[in-house]
């Protein structure tokens, strides 16, 4: 077994905004079988297909798809900040491979990473720098968006450069599920707002602080039931594990980018992630879903899940 996968949602209000002592309780159980899961596993590389949140990537340059040769947290929402262990080789055989196999996957040599890339890696090993990876970035927020299934086809080449290394590798998937929070779109952006999606790629702690509170404060009246924000939607976020188990990505990538939308809100995108990560192990051929954990958690915006899988044997 050379390939092993860990997809989980990730929030930036979890420890700031928690549901239920219990719900957290259970929530912190699931992560933990995981983080045993991969423990077991003892991956010598992590692939981490994940979003970004107008952090790293914003509209000056707006790739689809980004890998990573170098990568620095920059600790937003009290995340670990500093550098990946990046593994420069393996994100250069990766690109190659993409790039043969007709994906217009870009580089960066100073990929800037948020909590959507830190929070997999503090919830499964002990430090954002404990084992060799290479940092995937997906567009999931960005509007005009591609098409789903461009996700898997990136998913399968990435498969097939992992299967030519022969490197026993982590895949991870982070995002998702149903998911609306309060981020901006450029579309309905004052001219400031614009400004800072386009540009504001460094903002004072004062700036990001604002923001945060911004975001905290917001999900806190979601969870109360005291705004307009789209709900959470478990039967799509159960459509979407359903067919990722079953291998059958059509039912979730045959669709428009507005279906996500329509369904589970704008950041539903963040699936594509999963579709990435569950995409690569496919191509190794059958495969086995060996754990899922998911709830709804308003506190949270988000459907939480997360779930591990195996190549079959």
């Amino acid at each position: 077994m050379t390939i092993a996968l860990c997809t989980t949602s990730h929030s930036p209000l979890m420890g700031k905004n928690d549901p239920d002592p219990d719900v957290r309780a259970e929530v912190d159980q699931a992560l933990a079988a995981a983080r045993e899961f991969v423990a077991a596993f003892d991956p010598e590389l992590v692939v981490l297909f994940a979003p970004d949140h107008y952090n790293g990537f914003l509209y000056e340059v707006m790739p689809s798809f980004c890998v990573g040769a170098a990568a620095t947290s920059i600790g937003d929402y009290g995340t670990p900040a500093g550098p990946l262990h990046v593994d420069r080789d393996a994100a250069y055989a990766i690109l190659g491979r993409c790039l043969a196999s007709g994906l217009d996957l870009a580089l960066s040599e100073d990929m800037r990473v948020d909590h959507g890339f830190v929070q997999p890696l503090t919830f499964l090993f002990d430090r954002i720098d404990a084992v060799p990876v290479v940092p995937l970035f997906l567009n999931c927020v960005a509007e005009p968006l591609g098409p789903a299934v461009r996700s898997r086809l990136l998913g399968g080449a990435v498969g097939e450069a992992l299967t030519a290394m022969g490197t026993r590798t982590l895949v991870i998937g982070s995002g998702g599920l149903s998911h609306d929070p309060p981020v901006p779109r450029l579309a309905e952006a004052p001219p400031a707002v614009a400004e800072r999606l386009t540009h504001g790629r460094n903002p004072t702690p004062e700036q990001r602080a604002e923001r945060e509170s911004g975001t905290v404060a917001a999900a806190a009246r979601f969870a109360a039931g005291t705004t307009d924000f789209r709900p959470l939607n478990p039967a799509w976020d159960t459509l979407v594990l359903d067919a990722l188990a079953a291998g059958d990505f059509a039912a979730v990538d045959g669709h428009d980018a507005d279906w996500f939308v329509r369904e589970a809100g704008h950041s539903a995108h963040e699936v594509r992630t999963w579709i990435a990560a569950y995409a690569a192990l496919a191509q190794q051929g059958r495969f086995t879903v060996t754990s899922r954990y998911y709830r709804p958690i308003p506190e949270w915006f988000t459907g939480f899940a997360v779930t591990t899988a195996v190549e079959a044997q």
